[in-house]
């Protein structure tokens, strides 16, 4: 067993498919194949189920990628301690931003931090909550700004801003004139979520449940300017953070508060409990928690 069957093995489980992890790893489908081949004849057990189109782990597999992870993991951190000593003040951090929240909050950090450490990267990525608290789980990216709530088992969390969520309406809506609703006074309205993907519409979802009704759902969208603008048309109402409303340049969408029950949107940076985080994560984390958006 080797590292490269290990690396080829991991990355076919993670695209569930020999010509994505192809693509990934640069490397030819037929090498891959024959490298994970030999892993599996040296184990004496089948760890992938070639026989749908998608690639799975098998019950042995299952067990062989989660103890790959940690394997590779570890010799990463060797690589990353080595290059902290020899490159100080360099490096690169690899981080996630879930579309238009970080957006709209992160550039004026970012450029500050690019101040003080002009010899550090950073390289972006940008996926939803769900996706993302995934990704840093996995190791693919070291820090992640996402929404609460996270499984403190695995994560370290450091707090970076609190907000109401609010109700967004169009200007001929019965709600237009009101300050504040209740959010059980929702239950015979029609809503616009995001799609299952997005921690949102778990957090919207559960809320509704616990205000005594199950919410009626005209449609689910990834795309927020579009949520925006079918609340304009009258196809239903929303509830979004409430620093998002200034997204939405349209005279026909009102923002009204929800005043029970009060509804927290919770951005916090995260990253993988025990797992090594190099110089230029670190320094990002104290400058992160002396700069507080």
């Amino acid at each position: 067993m080797d590292l490269q069957q290990l690396k080829y093995f991991v990355e076919v489980a993670k695209q569930e498919s020999f010509t994505k992890a192809s693509q990934v790893l640069l490397v030819s489908q037929p090498s891959i194949s024959k490298m994970i081949k030999n892993l599996e004849d040296e184990l004496k057990a089948t760890l992938l189920d070639r026989s749908e189109r998608k690639i799975k782990l098998t019950d042995v597999g299952a067990i062989v990628y989660e103890q790959a992870l940690k394997i590779l993991q570890s010799v990463e951190d060797v690589y990353s301690s080595v290059n902290e000593l020899v490159h100080i003040e360099k490096g690169t951090i690899k981080m996630g931003l879930m579309p238009t929240i970080g957006v709209l909050l992160f550039p004026n950090i970012l450029a500050g931090f690019k101040g003080e450490y002009p010899q550090i990267d950073i390289d972006m990525v940008q996926c939803s909550a769900k996706q993302l608290t995934l990704k840093v789980k996995q190791g693919d990216i070291d820090l992640g700004v996402t929404v609460m709530p996270v499984d403190y088992d695995i994560f370290e969390t450091i707090p970076l801003l609190s907000e109401e969520l609010v109700v967004i309406v169009d200007s001929e809506h019965w709600l237009v004139e009101k300050e504040s609703v209740h959010l059980s006074d929702l239950k015979n309205e029609s809503f616009i979520l995001l799609t299952e993907d997005y921690v949102l519409h778990d957090v919207v979802t559960k809320s509704c449940v616990q205000s005594g009704f199950e919410p009626k759902v005209a449609y689910k969208s990834s795309l927020w300017d579009i949520m925006g603008e079918m609340v304009a048309t009258q196809v239903g109402i929303s509830i979004i953070p409430r620093s998002m409303v200034s997204r939405f340049n349209n005279e026909k969408v009102h923002a009204i508060s929800i005043s029970y029950p009060i509804i927290d949107w919770e951005l916090v940076l995260i990253y993988k409990k025990n797992k090594y985080l190099s110089f230029a994560a670190r320094e990002f984390i104290k400058y992160i928690q002396s700069n507080k958006l």
